[in-house]
């Protein structure tokens, strides 16, 4: 299985790509796989980041690092990306970037919606388009999206937001059927409520978030243990909960309480 040391390098390596790595869940995601030997390109818009992330990594576990700085909200930024990604043997995709911006969707800019309909949901469509041929071929590897508790229901206040972590969890769907034939293990793991600088910088006030936000590296790490035993993943068991009576309620009760539990946290 995918958790299962021994077999984790030979399956997935020698090498990875990690979008979304300068912080968060994304630079966990890195930190981990280059713990278990693989190389990695790694990509987000903040180079500096990613270049101390890179350094540390090079000293910690002796691996290769590629630092791509690159905003994936540009349309032609798969062009520099598979550049970068030329003559390297990867075996594991992770299409972790993203943002979320919360508020009444009318209110809200409609350029910072478009750029994050761009980065949430067009780059991992095209990032699976570019690399499932190169998986195939290998007839092993892995598609590893970002997902979010928000994708299963109507989140208001946050309605464009869990529409484009929707498209994520659909997508991933529909290409674990379509490559888990081809030895090709695909994940949408959907975190909820995670101690990242997100949530800050949508406007939600973490202290006003009930129960226990997740630690980015233990949502790494499980979300890395999940791949390749089924399509999907929400770690923590209170997220789980949580979603199984949001989707068990009238659609209307589901969506009032999704939408109290977004304004009740914002600043």
């Amino acid at each position: 299985m995918a958790d299962d040391l021994a077999d984790f390098g030979p399956r997935f390596g020698p090498w990875a790509l990690v979008t979304g790595a300068s912080s968060g869940i994304g630079e966990q995601f890195a930190r981990i796989l280059a713990a278990r030997g693989l190389h990695l390109v790694i990509t987000a818009r903040r180079a500096a980041l990613l270049e101390s992330l890179a350094d540390d990594l090079r000293r910690a576990h002796g691996v290769e690092v590629h630092v791509l700085g690159l905003d994936l909200g540009r349309p032609d930024f798969i062009v520099p990306l598979e550049a970068a990604c030329a003559g390297k043997d990867i075996g594991l995709i992770v299409s972790n970037a993203g943002f979320g911006l919360k508020g009444e969707h009318h209110t809200l800019d409609a350029g910072q919606l478009s750029a994050m309909l761009h980065v949430n949901a067009f780059a991992p469509m095209l990032l699976a388009h570019a690399f499932a041929p190169r998986l195939i071929a290998r007839g092993k590897g892995g598609l590893l999206f970002t997902g979010s508790i928000e994708s299963y229901i109507g989140f208001p206040w946050s309605s464009a937001y869990a529409a484009s972590k929707a498209f994520v969890t659909v997508l991933g769907e529909g290409l674990w059927g379509e490559l888990e034939k081809r030895g090709v293990d695909v994940l949408v793991v959907s975190p909820g409520a995670t101690d990242t600088d997100a949530p800050t910088l949508q406007g939600i006030d973490k202290q006003k978030i009930p129960g226990r936000i997740m630690p980015p590296a233990t949502v790494a790490e499980q979300a890395l243990a999940q791949l390749g035993r089924r399509p999907v993943f929400i770690p923590g068991w209170t997220n789980r909960w949580m979603m199984r009576l949001l989707t068990a309620l009238p659609r209307r009760t589901g969506l009032r309480l999704a939408g109290k539990g977004i304004r009740d946290t914002m600043k």
